[in-house]
């Protein structure tokens, strides 16, 4: 198994979407503890993807709504054409009421792989009223 940088990421659901910088393609879990505006969904889908996220897992609220608007992002940002390698992004949809978010934490650790690309960094978007960086980077540490 791989060790992987972990970021944390706390957003409220009509945040401002901050600008991650340059970093190299990554791993994305979307912790959606709230409901978001379906435009804010789609400009996060955006944001992922042109800041670099290759896989995009989604836990929480509308679960399968994200890795919709990913998809979608991920084929906008090709111009509806055949990606690359190094630019086709996966997804995964996680339903709470079959998932609690460890296990997907545990997949992520454990199984998650693009075909073409070592994703060495995850970063986890928590989308919530209030942070809880503390606990859920243990949470992801114990998975």
């Amino acid at each position: 198994m791989q060790r992987k940088t972990i970021t944390y990421l706390h957003l409220a659901s009509d945040a401002d979407l901050p600008d991650l910088g340059a970093r190299p393609p990554f791993l994305a879990v979307v912790l959606a503890e709230e409901e978001v505006a379906e435009m804010w969904l789609w400009d996060a889908a955006r944001w992922l993807v042109a800041s670099g996220a290759r896989y995009v897992q989604a836990w929480g609220k509308d679960a399968g709504a994200w890795t919709e608007a990913v998809d979608d992002a991920a084929l906008e940002a090709v111009d509806y054409d055949d990606a690359p390698d190094d630019r086709q992004v996966l997804t995964a949809a996680h339903d709470p009421a079959d998932e609690e978010f460890d296990e997907v934490f545990w997949f992520t650790k454990h199984r998650a792989a693009h075909p073409f690309l070592s994703l060495d960094a995850v970063l986890i978007v928590h989308i919530a009223p209030a942070p809880r960086k503390e606990a859920i980077e243990a949470a992801y540490a114990d998975a």
